[in-house]
């Protein structure tokens, strides 16, 4: 293992979604991270445990935490922890013996992460969910999408893994950092409502100052604005336009080859809808990567909307390795970049079970 992480040891109590995705974060950036698995077959979601890259990196053993010796295990291993990671609904680790209160009865110092969509505590917080229930309640949803038909869904990337992973993350390792300075380990409380509303900071300081609108697509950053919108071209492709500032627009029309006197003003709203009917005219006249090509380089801030298949061989992405095969698997790379210390994926996803001797050699735990 490499990275700033290095010697770090992370307990990941199996679960699903963006608990994964934070211990995956952990384990590229350089953590020991070993994940409990359940005995059992593997839900009919899972699917091929070799392809599901959210546990790349770490190792898996399986642990029955209903038997009494299986709950040993675990507390065992977290005594050797700094991090402890669990995604279930409130109260469940508790009811097996292994909530933060018996966990840091053996660990001190331990960082217990609980990651959820609803939060520990609230009138919601023992009720199901997922992602699309989570950025609606905490207003991330209705701002996305056009004027007419319902919100939009931004897949599961805002709430899951922006609203919940990135921030279950930083309170992990804030919190690792206050207990390698005072001993004292704590419990991070990750609820994706909040990571979600956390992230809405900037609409709430424009909705104060009046500048926000709350309709859909009538705002500069929603889509309202033709000069931040997408795009079809005469192919079917797309392209991204967010030509925001005055000298990035004038290049916009320039490369459109429409002159300034023809069109409304820039930020004059009220002709907005004219100049999106010319600029949606002009794409159409050439296929998305003839556009591409134009506009490559410049100012004019316009990109070609890539597939999940086409992205990793942009000649951007490839010149910064953006994505690596690892395993067979083409992938997006460790993310981010440190100059001296840089993470690195670990291996392949394991087996359930895999590791379990290893493991409990490795953190010195008895196997009997």
């Amino acid at each position: 293992m490499s990275g700033p992480l290095t010697g770090i040891r992370v307990l990941e109590l199996a679960g699903i979604g963006p608990a994964p995705f934070a211990a995956m974060l952990l384990a590229d950036l350089g953590a020991d991270v070993v994940r409990v698995d359940r005995p059992g077959p593997e839900s009919p979601l899972s699917g091929d445990p070799s392809r599901n890259l959210l546990n790349r990196g770490k190792r898996s053993i399986v642990v029955d935490l209903k038997h009494r010796d299986g709950r040993e295990v675990v507390l065992r291993l977290a005594e050797r922890a700094a991090i402890v990671i669990e995604g279930w609904r409130p109260g469940v680790a508790e009811r097996l013996g292994i909530g933060p209160e018996q966990v840091l009865a053996r660990n001190p110092s331990l960082v217990y992460g609980r990651m959820t969509g609803w939060g520990q505590h609230g009138p919601l917080a023992h009720s199901a969910g997922h992602d699309i229930d989570y950025i609606a309640v905490a207003g991330v949803l209705h701002p996305i999408g056009p004027t007419e038909g319902p919100p939009q869904i931004p897949l599961n990337l805002l709430g899951d893994f922006a609203g919940g992973s990135l921030y279950l993350v930083v309170g992990c390792l804030a919190a690792l950092h206050v207990a390698r300075t005072t001993g004292a380990g704590q419990v991070v409380d990750a609820a994706i409502v909040d990571g979600a509303a956390h992230l809405t900071t900037l609409f709430s300081g424009l909705l104060a100052a009046g500048t926000w609108r709350a309709e859909r697509h009538r705002n500069l950053l929603d889509g309202g604005a033709p000069f931040y919108d997408v795009y079809r071209a005469s192919d079917g492709g797309h392209l991204a336009v967010g030509a925001l500032e005055p000298q990035f627009y004038r290049e916009l029309v320039r490369l459109l080859g429409l002159a300034d006197a023809d069109l409304p003003a820039q930020y004059d709203v009220t002709g907005w809808p004219r100049l999106r009917q010319r600029f949606a005219e002009v794409f159409l006249g050439r296929t998305r990567d003839e556009w591409a090509a134009v506009f490559e380089g410049t100012d004019a801030c316009v990109a070609p909307v890539l597939s999940l298949e086409e992205a990793p061989h942009h000649a951007h992405m490839v010149a910064r390795a953006t994505f690596e095969d690892a395993f067979g698997i083409r992938q997006p790379a460790v993310a981010p970049r440190l100059s001296r210390t840089p993470g690195a994926i670990g291996g392949r996803p394991p087996v359930p079970g895999a590791d379990t001797t290893s493991v409990l050699s490795d953190w010195g735990v008895v196997a009997d």
